[in-house]
């Protein structure tokens, strides 16, 4: 078959693209979690040949021009060696709501399994419970996972399909929930169906929380609108944060990342010089 292939699509090289998603990968293999590392493992069964070395290049590259994880769907467009780009298109079996409610009613009797989920993790025999359920997390026979791009070449999936599942692996390792997205059901929706607690939204909850404010009456004293003497433990220990973008690198990575260094690295001189330059100023140096 690579005789063939290498005569029909010769190796070519891609027109560049400016801002496409690049692969935080930058070589070895795709997938850091198990259901990233199995997401590509379908995708390697195939037996494409040398398109999945191309399609990591193209990962790699920033051929991608966009991805749109949605219900039972993915749309994309990677561009290639000709001047227009690709269109292509991925789906998985979408699950009925009664399925789904019946799964959560077996894993309310696993507090374990509930833990794991709430706190965005899949643990790795989840998987077997779904089944179980007539209902894998992952696809499973080809006619499962359904692809289609408009590319010129025969195979399918080709190096397009395949630059955009290893993009799709690395943010499944971001969120596990796109996963269940894709099999028809939301992170907000699924948590509710398993706990019973419907989760509130930050702008709900800020929105509340300014209401509750507005509710109660300021009281005026005399010395309202005077200056008060501020405590002398008032600032506490001021000193430089002893990590640089704590609270950044706390949300986790920034998903479909285009740039060509990591977010976590643009960052981190910056804080740190922002940090050193706060505490000049505090001390009255500058």
């Amino acid at each position: 078959m690579s005789y063939y292939d290498n005569y029909y699509f010769p190796p070519s090289r891609p027109r560049s693209v400016e801002g496409g998603i690049k692969a935080q990968s930058k070589r070895g293999e795709f997938g850091q979690t198990w259901w990233g590392r199995r997401w590509v493992q379908k995708l390697e069964s195939f037996s494409i040949g040398a398109r999945l070395g191309r399609g990591k290049s193209y990962a790699r590259r920033g051929q991608v021009l966009y991805i749109d994880i949605l219900k039972g769907k993915v749309d994309s467009a990677v561009q290639g060696s000709r001047s227009g780009s690709y269109d292509l298109e991925i789906k998985l079996k979408v699950y009925k709501r009664t399925e789904w409610k019946k799964l959560a009613e077996s894993l309310r009797q696993q507090p374990f399994y509930v833990a794991r989920l709430l706190s965005g993790e899949i643990p790795e025999d989840f998987e077997r419970i779904m089944k179980e359920h007539g209902m894998p997390l992952l696809p499973e026979p080809r006619n499962d996972l359904k692809m289609e791009c408009d590319c010129p070449d025969w195979s399918n999936p080709c190096k397009h399909i395949a630059a955009v599942i290893y993009l799709l692996a690395e943010e499944f390792d971001r969120d596990p929930f796109l996963l269940f997205e894709l099999r028809g059901i939301t992170r907000e929706q699924f948590l509710y169906e398993i706990t019973g607690a419907k989760a509130v939204k930050k702008e709900d909850s800020d929105e509340a929380e300014e209401t509750a404010h507005a509710s109660v009456p300021l009281r005026l004293g005399d010395d309202f609108w005077e200056e008060g003497a501020l405590p002398d433990d008032f600032y506490g220990v001021v000193r430089t944060p002893p990590a640089p973008a704590a609270l950044p690198k706390r949300l986790g990575k920034f998903p479909f990342w285009r740039a060509e260094e990591s977010l976590s690295d643009v960052l981190d001189p910056l804080y740190k010089k922002a940090s050193l330059r706060g505490l000049r100023v505090f001390q009255g140096e500058e």
